[in-house]
């Protein structure tokens, strides 16, 4: 049994970050616990490599929700990382860090030093934008982020220019002063190869003295005395080992698994624990509840030019682009799929946008159902647009199943629980159709595969929407932060209520779900979080 200042449970977005920065100055010893593997693995190191990892139990939770109401009692697939960089490594790479008004509703929850003028220096301080440093965007930081103009295919242009015909402005950086418009997606990559947390944090800090990190090491609880947090247990080649935290454990599993570690470990709604066996060590409500998640709906279309299908579909295609990003690390293997897209407002009363848009020049209608495999598009000519509203109401919650740390927990999302949520999909697919009358993409459409043209009255959407509406993967909120200890898990430096020496950093503490992809918001809590622990312990033990 060892002891480290800080033991970080979790090698993802926010763990990574956190063990780069606790061990930066070399005055903290730091532990970080990993049950995936390493992240040398050259499918996920390809950007588009992510249709292998997608389904690939190694480096992949592979979760599944419970049958959900509001989806017709369909199971949802969740991918999460078990990996090092967690689902950094595994996900579209797009960089989104949402809109300035998402951290103002942060703060006005009760969550002071949250607002957006105080998580901006966080953003740049994470970041490289290849494109150069300004008032937004960083200029020396560990995460490179990428336009990716130079490869995008050329139909994300008629997509901009439907945007135009219908009003929309042209945005060439959702990441700068506003989010409104249609655009191009920017991604986590460079030099050809994705910039994941492991590659843009770990990889330049892990020969460091002070850091330790274990790999396969499955954390199965946290180690209290009283209510204090002194250590982790977790398995390691078929060893139950101990390490404990002079200073600190940090909670950094993501949304799914640190609620189902706090559980494990007595912390959690009591009745949940004691079902299972469980002695609590503290009975916090908020544990697993307020979970959130975007839901968006596709429309796919048979193309009358050539898309990514043509390209990408044959061996010959996958050969020729195969070896073209071996040579040159260029071309549609070296960048996500989701190449375009923007943020829009469906009604004029509405002070900002509430769906974010995804266009993608290939298309995967012949999917097994709850299927994406990305690396055989469809024989024909196909591209897809999406519309996910942004800030959804419904919320759902997750427990433990099982006192075993290797039973999954269950998952219940709720989706589409409230009417605000089914009329604000409904207006996201209305848009879809209007998007696709407009002559920029008229001129290119064959023909709706789906949900095709028999779909027009307000219910035909509705039931498509429950029939074939899917998550875009961004749970968080089940250790929520805030300042009601009956309801919230965490208070605005992070610490568990009711418990000391004892941190949540990672998706689970977001109050309300950011509008757009995850990863960037993720990214700069642990940064902000990392200044607040070192600030806390500058003096001393806390």
């Amino acid at each position: 049994m060892e002891s480290f200042d800080f033991v970080i449970v979790g090698a993802g977005s926010a763990g990574c970050v956190l063990a780069s920065r606790l061990s930066e100055n070399g005055r903290h010893s730091v532990l970080l616990l990993e049950a995936g593997g390493s992240d040398l693995n050259f499918w996920i190191q390809m950007p588009i490599g992510y249709g292998k990892t997608f389904y690939r139990p190694s480096v992949n939770w592979m979760y599944q929700t419970e049958p959900d109401p509001g989806l017709n009692g369909r199971v949802s697939y969740w991918p999460r990382g078990k990996v090092m960089g967690g689902s950094s490594s595994i996900n579209a790479m797009v960089y989104i860090r949402g809109q300035h008004e998402d951290f103002e509703d942060w703060k006005a929850m009760g969550n002071r030093g949250w607002g957006w003028e105080d998580v901006l220096p966080y953003f740049r301080k994470s970041e490289t934008f290849d494109q150069g440093a300004s008032e937004y965007r960083g200029g020396q930081g560990p995460l490179y982020v990428s336009t990716m103009d130079r490869d995008l295919h050329p139909l994300c242009q008629t997509f901009i220019q439907a945007g135009d015909q219908l009003g929309i402005g042209h945005n060439r950086d959702f990441n700068g002063a506003a989010q409104e418009g249609v655009g191009t997606y920017q991604n986590t990559a460079k030099g050809g190869f994705r910039m994941s947390a492991a590659r843009a944090y770990i990889r330049p800090a892990r020969r460091r003295g002070n850091l330790r990190i274990e790999m396969k090491a499955l954390s199965t609880k946290v180690i209290f005395d009283g209510r204090r947090a002194v250590g982790v247990e977790y398995i390691q080649n078929g060893q139950t080992r101990r390490a404990m935290a002079a200073r600190e454990v940090i909670v950094s599993a993501g949304a799914i698994n640190t609620p189902q570690i706090l559980q494990l470990s007595g912390v959690g709604p009591a009745g949940v624990l004691k079902a299972q066996g469980i002695t609590p060590v503290l009975a916090a409500p908020g544990v697993g509840r307020n979970l959130q998640d975007h839901l968006a709906v596709d429309f796919y279309y048979r193309s009358k030019v050539p898309t990514l299908n043509d390209q990408l579909h044959s061996w010959r295609g996958k050969l020729w682009h195969g070896l073209r990003y071996v040579l040159t690390r260029r071309g549609p293997l070296s960048l996500g799929v989701n190449q375009g897209g923007g943020f829009i407002r469906t009604r004029p009363d509405l002070t900002r946008p509430n769906i974010q848009l995804f266009f993608s020049p290939v298309s995967y209608t012949k999917a097994p159902p709850g299927k994406r495999p990305l690396m055989n598009p469809d024989p024909f000519s196909g591209f897809l647009t999406s519309a996910q509203p942004t800030r959804p109401t419904s919320r759902g919650y997750l427990q433990i199943r099982s006192a075993d740390p290797c039973a999954a927990p269950a998952i219940h999302p709720n989706y589409l629980s409230t009417q605000g949520d089914v009329a604000e999909m409904l207006e996201g697919m209305r848009f879809l159709r209007r998007l696709a009358a407009t002559p920029a993409m008229s001129q290119i459409i064959a023909e709706e595969i789906a949900p095709g043209p028999a779909v027009q009255s307000d219910e035909d959407f509705i039931a498509d929407i429950r029939a074939r509406a899917g998550t875009v993967y961004h749970p968080v909120g089940t250790c929520r932060m805030g300042p009601d200890p009956r309801a919230d898990v965490v208070d605005a430096r992070l610490c568990a209520h009711g418990l000391a020496g004892l941190r949540v950093v990672d998706a689970s503490v977001f109050p309300t779900l950011t509008s757009g992809n995850t990863n960037a918001p993720v990214i700069m809590v642990a940064e902000k979080a990392a200044d607040m622990i070192l600030e806390d312990h500058a003096g001393g033990a806390r």
